[in-house]
């Protein structure tokens, strides 16, 4: 009980910690943008007239800012959405390699978002060239683009439990393939796609190119409360799984002798992990690997008991992701890489990593 007992300390102090430097990231990021930084004195009267208490920056300022702003908490809750969504996919197949893009169920929510844009339809004739028509078309129906990047991941979700689950753990090996496979078909679904608007609608086909590496640019205020809103759904559903995914790591059946409704806790982490992840995309277009790299980083710090993992996974997550795009921005001063991109130059030599190391270290997750 002590040992419990201290384990959820160090877990608030962490989560105290993790959330102040967070805070200034976000403060960070608000004050420069790719156009124009703002000082002190504009960064409190925009966030005033956003919030109606202050008069509004002068001319086109005001809306730079609140694109500024609007980009800063879409980093947030994608990073937030995507890490969450890893964690719980690594509680319910016990493995530490489980993510949202090795998986299958990003590129899955992409398919799904990316038929659901098209199921608009319209946007390639009515838009000028060089504007993000997925974002475009994400902001004029956001719920068709949620509802059907759902779809897709939920799908993805399912298969990946019903091929690779038989026989209660996952292996590694099978995973991967599992992954591999779903991620190829995906991937020559969607160039399919790509070829066929290339040639009725070359404007929505580049713009399906450049959404498939992620987008945080150009973001509205519709497009924050739908990323947050998965966000939202994740962290309720933590304390209905967190105890039960800890009681997983000794094996189903052990977990299910000790009370555990196993098939409830895997429906429910998968929906969960699979809403999160469809949010994420719908609003950002693909990232890979947050969901894999911020959870191992929070077992790196001592956290194992998923009662800690996961809500530090969802803070570490928004401090990850909004963390890479502020030191872009200061340390180059423009945005050379897209966030995708970005998180696969730090996220495929970890993933290396972690295989390199799962040759040597049998753990259980």
């Amino acid at each position: 009980m002590s040992v419990a007992r201290t384990g959820t300390r160090a877990g608030v102090v962490a989560a105290l910690v993790m959330g102040v430097g967070l805070l200034g990231l976000v403060v960070l990021s608000c004050l420069k943008g790719t156009t124009m930084t703002f000082g002190t004195d504009q960064f409190l009267q925009g966030l005033g007239g956003i919030l109606g208490t202050d008069t509004p920056l002068e001319g086109h300022h005001q809306l730079i800012f609140e694109l500024v702003t609007c980009k800063t908490l879409v980093a947030c809750g994608v990073g937030a959405s995507l890490a969450c969504s890893g964690a719980l996919l690594q509680g319910v197949f016990r493995n530490g390699l489980a993510s949202p893009s090795i998986l299958g169920i990003t590129a899955g929510a992409g398919l799904g978002a990316t038929l659901g844009i098209m199921l608009v339809g319209g946007y390639g004739s009515n838009v000028a060239g060089g504007i993000d028509l997925l974002d475009q078309a994400a902001k004029h129906s956001p719920l068709l683009v949620t509802i059907t990047g759902f779809a897709g991941a939920c799908s993805v979700a399912l298969l990946v439990a019903a091929v690779g689950g038989v026989g209660g753990r996952v292996s590694v090996p099978t995973l991967l393939l599992v992954g591999i496979a779903i991620n190829a078909c995906i991937a020559g679904i969607l160039a399919a796609i790509q070829a066929w608007l290339v040639e009725h609608d070359w404007q929505t086909a580049e713009a399906v190119y450049h959404w498939s590496f992620g987008s945080l640019k150009d973001k509205s205020w519709t497009q924050v409360g739908i990323v947050w809103t998965g966000a939202a759904c994740a962290a309720l559903a933590l304390p209905f799984v967190a105890r039960e995914l800890d009681l997983f790591a000794a094996g189903e059946e052990n977990a299910e002798s000790l009370g555990v409704n196993t098939t409830r806790t895997k429906l429910l982490a998968l929906v969960t992990a699979s809403l999160a992840a469809a949010a994420a995309v719908a609003v950002a277009g693909q990232i890979a690997f947050v969901g894999l790299v911020v959870p191992h980083l929070v077992r790196l710090a001592g956290f194992r008991s998923y009662r800690t993992l996961l809500p530090l996974s969802l803070v570490g997550g928004a401090i990850f992701l909004l963390g890479a795009d502020v030191a872009q921005r200061y340390l180059m001063e423009r945005e050379l890489f897209k966030p995708g991109v970005l998180m696969s130059l730090v996220g495929g030599p970890f993933f290396l990593f972690l295989l390199v190391r799962s040759r040597s270290e049998v753990r259980t997750w």
